[in-house]
């Protein structure tokens, strides 16, 4: 009976370790601007159930965000990228920004983020 080789040649797996080592080298680029995104979510969130800030003006709150950005090492967004817009019921919060993230030679990576939370005036507590 013949036995016939099986697996990957030495080429098939270079070029597969290469297309891994790409995709991992992406994501080390990437996944942090999420991160940052979704920390930056979670502060809005818990900001508009502090009862500081659901009574508060918008100094208050824009220093509580700046607090929150800082215990979250968040550095690239800015205390005065959170827009803070008054409605009928309480207070809009929009922090809307854009993140470029250089990926190699020429090419970046681009992400538009935005995040948005609604705070209902005195609604604050856990």
């Amino acid at each position: 009976m013949k036995q016939t080789q099986r697996g990957m040649t030495m080429l098939g797996f270079l070029m597969m370790l290469c297309l891994g080592i790409f995709f991992a080298f992406c994501a080390m680029k990437i996944v942090p601007m999420y991160i940052e995104y979704y920390s930056v979510k979670k502060m809005l969130a818990t900001i508009s159930k502090n009862p500081e800030a659901a009574n508060g003006s918008k100094e208050k709150i824009r220093d509580l965000f700046r607090r929150g950005l800082e215990i979250d090492y968040v550095k690239v967004i800015k205390p005065d990228m959170l827009k803070i817009e008054s409605t009928d019921g309480g207070m809009k919060m929009i922090v809307d920004y854009e993140r470029r993230e250089n990926l190699m030679a020429n090419l970046d990576v681009v992400g538009k983020f935005h995040a948005e939370q609604v705070m209902a005036r005195g609604a604050g507590g856990y």
